[in-house]
């Protein structure tokens, strides 16, 4: 444990019930000073007040958990029969929030010493409490400041530097706002434009234009950085949901309507093993999202087998017939969804593991499940890459694809490798699905959000090209976040429509076009 000045002292009954029931302004400085007293029934007391775990019976304070009592003193089992519960308004739910953080850097995890530090210096930023620089003052003093890391150290010190912009004298003001100049957040710039329209001493005003241009810098290119990964994000998205079909339509040239349902299907085979892990396996759940891949891919690419065989098989060729025939599939699709599931969504909960995010940079915060679907659909490409041009199955399907007669005469079973092929494109599908079940709503009508979506990705990349694919998801994404940016999603999705439709006029064959005997 640090040590902490003063020595620790025990906590008194008279003490407990001030901090209970007592006037906000006395619980809060009782507060502060039980926070610092090193003393382990005044931390629990405090953290089960945090938790609103703490009642009076009489002068007795207790803390119930369930139906265990134990009183706060002494540590002793007791009765909570009669007893009423204290009360905790706003102020002094923010006064809990400054000294659990206080507590917390007492500790010797680093990842908790880290969130604390960080959740002082905002509460600090937003609301200076000059209370509690005697815990900060001694988190940094030398015998203590080597149990900290570095990102907790600065952070500590940033919360030091947003009370010294208040309470210090010019000095220190000015090294204040030096080092808040390095937090890029919009609190922290609001504060340092307030205390430029307060300060009247030159020195601190001229080092606060130059910390308010560096914050401003430092949004900017936190702002940039935000679109860019959500252009990515969104592009990652589009990719997984077009790359089946750029099997089913780019190699096959079958105008699937379908696609959209079949991802739905993935999306609801996720749901369906959720409930199995939560059901039978309870202690595994957090990797069912790891069990739903292999169901998702192979529930929706039998799905598509039967698709296949029963009425597509005899549509090739027929692109128009095709088009009718999928969009009367989808429909009975989601009437299937419907009469199983309800027409209302279901809820999908991401594991643990994808929840929180990333704090790159001020305010920015990368979020952990669209960093996984970015990898995750980085993977599936690489897949779907090697497995179309390093495989037997892949040589086929290119084979029967470029010309159907010759690759039958060298004794290919053309119509196995179209039911392989469409599968493969559904499966696929099924993927997307898993990946959507983890950043929107799951329904019937899932699919149809993405179905125009992934067609233009397609068309824009080139028909039958999975480079092309990549490239219109990613730029796609990319344009249409930037322009959603500065003109809002409306705008921007016929920003993006208006485009396609310029550049199909331009060049009909896509980004990429078919070469040689291909074409």
């Amino acid at each position: 444990m640090w040590v902490w000045a003063g020595a620790a002292r025990a906590l008194t009954p008279q003490e407990a019930l001030t901090l209970a029931e007592g006037e906000t302004a006395d619980r809060i400085a009782v507060m502060g000073r039980l926070a610092t007293s090193g003393d382990p029934q005044a931390e629990a007391l405090i953290r089960a007040m945090a938790r609103e775990a703490v009642m009076v019976r009489g002068e007795q304070v207790l803390i119930v958990e369930g139906e265990t009592a134990i009183d706060a003193v002494t540590g002793a089992p007791a009765s909570a029969e009669g007893a009423t519960s204290a009360m905790v308004n706003n102020r002094l739910r923010g006064a809990l929030e400054r000294a659990l953080a206080g507590l917390d850097l007492l500790g010797d995890d680093a990842r908790r010493q880290r969130e604390a530090a960080l959740r002082l210096r905002d509460s600090l930023i937003a609301q200076p409490d000059a209370s509690v620089m005697p815990w900060i003052e001694n988190a940094l003093a030398s015998q203590n400041v080597s149990r900290l890391d570095g990102r907790a150290r600065r952070a500590v010190e940033e919360a030091r530097a947003a009370l010294w912009l208040e309470g210090g004298d010019a000095a220190q003001r000015v090294t204040a706002v030096q080092t808040l100049a390095h937090v890029g957040q919009d609190s922290v710039r609001a504060r340092l434009a307030q205390r430029q329209e307060q300060e009247s001493d030159p020195a601190v005003k001229a080092a606060l234009a130059q910390a308010l241009a560096q914050v401003d810098r430092a949004l900017i290119r936190a702002q940039v950085v935000g679109q860019l990964f959500t252009g990515v994000s969104l592009g990652s998205i589009l990719l997984l949901a077009a790359l089946g079909l750029a099997i089913t339509y780019g190699l096959m040239g079958v105008i699937n309507m379908a696609h959209g349902e079949l991802i739905m299907i993935g999306a609801y085979a996720t749901y369906v093993v959720q409930g199995l892990f939560r059901q039978y396996l309870p202690g595994a759940f957090e990797w069912y999202l790891l069990a739903a891949l292999p169901v998702a891919f192979l529930a929706a690419a039998l799905v598509g087998a039967v698709m296949e065989r029963g009425v597509i098989r005899w549509l090739y060729g027929r692109p128009l017939e095709t088009l009718l025939a999928t969009w009367g599939l989808s429909l009975i699709l989601m009437q299937g969804v419907r009469s199983v599931f309800g027409a209302q969504n279901v809820a999908v909960e991401s594991p643990g593991w994808m929840s929180g995010g990333v704090v790159v940079m001020g305010d920015l915060t990368l979020p952990w499940n669209r960093i996984v679907i970015i990898g995750f659909a980085l993977a599936v490409l690489v897949a779907v890459a090697l497995l179309i041009g390093r495989t037997r199955l892949g040589l086929f399907v290119r084979g029967v694809t470029q010309n159907r007669p010759i690759a039958a005469c060298m004794g290919v079973n053309t119509a196995r490798v179209d039911t392989y092929a469409f599968a493969l494109g559904s499966g696929i599908a099924g993927l997307a699905g898993v990946a959507l079940s983890q950043v929107g709503n799951v329904g019937p009508d899932l699919g149809q959000s993405y179905i125009i979506d992934s067609f233009m990705v397609v068309v824009l990349g080139g028909v039958g090209q999975l480079a092309g694919t990549v490239y219109a998801a990613l730029g796609l994404g990319l344009l249409n976040k930037f322009i959603e940016g500065w003109a809002g999603a409306v705008l921007a999705k016929i920003a993006v429509l208006v485009f396609i439709i310029v550049f199909i006029q331009k060049r009909p064959q896509g980004i990429f076009a078919l070469k040689g005997r291909q074409a």
